[in-house]
C-alpha cells in the first residue's frame, strides 16, 4: 500500500496560484495513478485532474481545465497540482489519492487533505 500526505494549501487572492504537493511513501509510486479531488463545504468530493503512473496521461474536470496541472516526479514520490487562475469557487479541501487502475473513480488511498481558500 501507500501512504499519502498533502501540503502547500492556503490563502490565496482570486487570480493567484498555489501549488499542492503530494509526498507517498509506502510501495512504488509509479506503480499507482495519481489523482486530485476536493471537497466544498455542504458539497460531495469531485475529481479534479489524475495523471497516469509515468505522466504520460492526463484527464482534468471541465472546471479546471487550462488553469490547473497535474504532475508527478517518480524519482521524488511526489506528485503536484499546479494551480493557477484561481477563483473562489476553487475553495475547497483538496486530496490526493491513487488507484493502481487508469480510468477509474474508485481510489484505493487518500490523503488526509490540505485547505485551499481563495477569497474575492
Amino acid at each position: 500500500q501507500v501512504q499519502l500526505v498533502e501540503s502547500g494549501g492556503g490563502l490565496v487572492q482570486a487570480g493567484g496560484s498555489l501549488r499542492l504537493s503530494c509526498a507517498a511513501s509506502g510501495r512504488t509510486f509509479n506503480s499507482y495513478v495519481m489523482g486530485w479531488f476536493r471537497q466544498a463545504p455542504g458539497k460531495e468530493r469531485e475529481f479534479v485532474a489524475a495523471t497516469s503512473w509515468t505522466g504520460g496521461r492526463t484527464s482534468y474536470a471541465d472546471s479546471v481545465k487550462g488553469r490547473f496541472t497535474i504532475s508527478r516526479d517518480n524519482a521524488e514520490n511526489t506528485g503536484y497540482l499546479q494551480m493557477n487562475s484561481l477563483k473562489p469557487e476553487d475553495t475547497a479541501v483538496y486530496y490526493c489519492a491513487a488507484t493502481t487502475g487508469w480510468g477509474t473513480q474508485k481510489y484505493d488511498y487518500w490523503g488526509q487533505g490540505t485547505q485551499v481558500t481563495v477569497s474575492s
